[in-house]
């Protein structure tokens, strides 16, 4: 048996702001969606009635609530307690399955233009890349794939452009190899 641990393991984090933008917002993303869960749980474990409302750093709301989020509000607001009626908590369970998939579905959507950003960025950086006149003066092992196709889009457009030097002088107008023979011949 090997004698010691290769990895770290999980290991505790100083909770500070974090100023990386990209990382703020995945730890974000997933603390999130593990409140969101822990709130479930609450309800679904004891039976209690859970009320979360987020606001993300860039201003997103997210909200969550079992049995249903107004529910719980109006009861927080009211101090009045739920009337155990069968057909209300049938309604106030199908209304939190519709928010629970509302709210997965909005997560997948904001990750997906999270990652639609991201390509945005990449993009950028390739136009600004072509702007630049020595960007094919990198060297080719730091370029990511976008930008080796780009190369090779680039290679392969200038060999169809490179003239024979025969065509070439004949642009020029200076008389090519066959003329210049022909003219030295008697």
């Amino acid at each position: 048996m090997s004698g010691g641990k290769k990895t770290r393991g999980r290991q505790k984090i100083e909770i500070k702001k974090i100023s990386n933008e990209r990382s703020m917002q995945v730890t974000f993303s997933k603390r999130r969606n593990g409140l969101f869960k822990k709130a479930h749980e609450l309800f679904a474990l004891c039976g209690a009635y859970v009320a979360l409302i987020i606001f993300s750093p860039t201003g997103k709301v997210f909200s969550f609530g079992y049995p249903d989020l107004y529910t719980v509000i109006d009861r927080y607001l009211s101090r009045v307690p739920p009337v155990n009626n069968n057909v209300r908590q049938f309604i106030e369970a199908f209304r939190s399955t519709n928010v629970r998939e509302l709210n997965a579905q909005l997560t997948l959507a904001n990750d997906a233009l999270d990652r639609e950003k991201r390509r945005g960025d990449d993009l950028s950086r390739l136009c600004k890349m072509i702007e630049d006149p020595s960007w094919w003066a990198s060297p080719v092992d730091g370029l990511n794939k976008d930008q080796l196709e780009l190369l090779k889009m680039a290679l392969e457009e200038l060999n169809k452009n490179i003239v024979e030097p025969n065509d070439r002088l004949e642009i020029l107008g200076a008389p090519t190899q066959t003329q210049q023979a022909q003219m030295s011949s008697p």
